[in-house]
């Protein structure tokens, strides 16, 4: 078991490892799109790549999901097979949201030797998230306006 302050010194050396082996800006929260950004996630179970949708209003969010899930016979044979959809997702927070997102089980981020696992994974999946959203962002950003 780690203390509180050696889990924070592995997580900031994961991340600079991270950078280090993928040198890249990735997209993250910069979609251009208010309230929709990409996610890594990794903990001591599964990494994670995701799409989430948060915006306050629900009805701007469902749209936007709904949109995404129209592009999903797409998004699967061209980019990112096996991803779970999830309109409603409730985060530990309490807060709504919509996301996409695909995970790899039996990596953990405490254990050093999982690490060049979970960096291959992420850029494996968050390039292809990036190129499926360059090619289809102007469809997804074309909701209904709230009215």
């Amino acid at each position: 078991m780690y203390s509180k302050e050696e889990t924070q010194r592995l997580k900031r050396e994961f991340w600079i490892e991270f950078a280090d082996k993928y040198p890249r800006k990735w997209m993250l929260y910069d979609t251009k799109i208010k309230d929709l950004s990409f996610k890594f996630y990794a903990d001591n179970k599964k990494a994670q790549v995701l799409l989430e949708i948060e915006p306050r209003n629900d009805d701007k969010r469902i749209q936007y999901f709904e949109k995404l899930e129209s592009l999903k016979n797409i998004l699967e044979e061209e980019f990112i097979q096996d991803l779970v959809y999830e309109k409603n997702f409730v985060l530990e927070t309490g807060k709504t949201v919509s996301r996409a997102w695909i995970e790899k089980t039996g990596l953990s981020m405490s254990n050093r030797n999982h690490w060049e696992g979970i960096f291959d994974f992420f850029y494996t999946y968050m390039d292809a998230f990036e190129r499926f959203f360059h090619e289809y962002s102007d469809y997804i950003r074309d909701i209904e306006p709230e009215g």
